[in-house]
């Protein structure tokens, strides 16, 4: 049988449990980091063009996590509803969670990968991929596609066991099915010479592997999170309240994702060289946020734990701790990053110094404005995580459609517009993380009091 490892986060210290929650989900989204910007290396440094494959592969990510966005959103879901479960004692409504969660993840999975497959040239085109590169970002995103029943089955069961407070474990799995990923990944392109094909493929392949490591540990468990494969089913129950958490969080990622394809649309607008160099600087940030994420997930769980418990006075503890951290930590990546930036851009095939290079220049100009302060976006994250916890995560979807995806849409149709350089369409990043912020505090404030009053009387 599989250990019964899991954390209590109603009691004992706050700050040394948040770290010891969210250091195995950092390791984990760091894994993911370095195997996903294996795809982009590789490509980048050894396919035979390197600059269009580099493009090809950066072309599809906002589009392929705005179809996803809001399936995996439903992760949050069962992730709040299990914490929720346990911190109140309900270990038998958990169990209808779990098995309900996984069947989920298994129908949405077939319905987004042949969705994908069918749609992804005409949303390509309608994003203003450059004919030199459509060819093979369709390729590439078509056969990503093809293992969404595997990353769907991940991350819903990656969820629960996050939610019993183990992050051990996924990070365990990633690892080996990251190094199988990174060896494919050399082996297709360098040997076989599949480049775009290639590195897709190995992608799949890693997924289908993490799947499995993760449904087969749930099956080994002893309570009442152990998976038992012959009696999946879907509760009706359970399956509402999962929605009712987990839609307004795949929602307000979807929207996200909107505003993201409008900005990739945007920089399509600058030719494959811009498209190049913001690949390049965005894998790059997006380290940033990997630790900036942790401590969303953080949040989110000691928030539901808590809340299911009633320990509001330790929800407001959870808020000011992974505060803290996030904020700490996005200055001295996001520092760190902008320093070291040529050293890690030519890491991707991007050569020269920002005054012989464009594609340098755009690289650093990223990495100063939205690499740099990204701590105003961990900061907005665990606001969000804070508000989910508590259950309101309908509210956290509301404020991010108003407060970030909407005000960056209108950015990119006025100020933009008007003055057409890739800096302005940048500083649209920082500029609504702080406002979302902002408004998320202020709902988190309101809406604990509400719920400490509503327990009093």
């Amino acid at each position: 049988m599989a250990s019964n490892a899991r954390m209590n986060m109603t009691e004992g210290p706050i700050f040394k449990n948040i770290v010891k929650y969210a250091l195995p989900v950092l390791g984990t989204g760091v894994l993911q980091f370095l195997y996903n910007s294996a795809d982009t290396v590789i490509v980048g440094r050894f396919a035979q063009d390197g600059e269009t494959a580099l493009a090809a592969v950066g072309s599809t990510g906002s589009i392929s996590a705005l179809i996803t966005g809001l399936f995996i959103g439903l992760a949050v879901g069962a992730n709040v509803s299990i914490s929720h479960a346990f911190g109140s004692g309900r270990d038998e409504q958990a169990k209808d969670i779990v098995h309900t969660s996984i069947s989920l993840s298994g129908i949405l999975g077939i319905i987004i990968s042949i969705f994908g497959f069918f749609a992804a040239e005409p949303l390509l085109g309608l994003m203003g991929v450059p004919d030199t590169v459509i060819g093979q970002s369709t390729l590439y995103m078509r056969t990503i596609f093809l293992g969404m029943p595997a990353q769907m089955a991940y991350n819903y069961g990656a969820a629960i066991i996050n939610a019993r407070g183990d992050t051990r474990r996924p990070f365990f799995f990633l690892l080996v099915s990251g190094a199988l990923n990174v060896g494919f990944n050399l082996i297709f392109v360098t040997v076989f010479h599949l480049d775009v094909l290639g590195v897709a493929l190995a992608t799949i392949i890693s997924q289908y592997l993490s799947a499995f490591l993760v449904l087969r540990y749930l099956t080994k468990l002893d309570d009442y999170c152990k998976l038992d494969i012959k009696h999946l089913y879907i509760r009706r129950d359970k399956l509402i309240k999962i929605i009712k958490i987990g839609v307004p969080a795949g929602v307000q990622g979807c929207l996200f994702s909107i505003s993201n394809v409008l900005i990739q649309s945007s920089i399509n607008s600058f030719g494959p060289a811009t498209m190049a160099a913001n690949t390049a600087a965005a894998n790059i940030d997006g380290l940033i946020y990997i630790a900036m994420n942790s401590l969303y997930h953080a949040s989110l769980a000691f928030a539901g734990q808590n809340a299911g418990a009633l320990r509001f006075d330790r929800v407001k503890r959870v808020c000011a701790e992974c505060l803290g951290m996030v904020v700490v930590v996005g200055l001295v990546l996001g520092g760190t990053c902008y320093l070291f930036g040529p050293q890690l851009l030519s890491l991707f095939g991007v050569e020269g110094t920002v005054e012989t290079s464009e594609t340098m220049r755009v690289g650093m100009t990223r990495l100063l404005i939205v690499g740099a302060p990204y701590c105003l976006c961990g900061m907005m994250e665990v606001m969000s995580g804070m508000l989910r916890g508590l259950g309101a995560s309908l509210v956290s979807a509301i404020v991010s459609l108003v407060g970030s995806c909407l005000l960056r849409v209108i950015w990119i149709y006025t100020v933009f517009a008007e003055l057409h350089m890739i800096e302005i369409l940048y500083i649209s990043y920082p500029a609504t993380w702080l406002i979302t912020t902002a408004a998320h505090f202020t709902c988190f404030v309101i809406i604990l009091r509400r719920r400490k009053r509503a327990v009093a009387l």
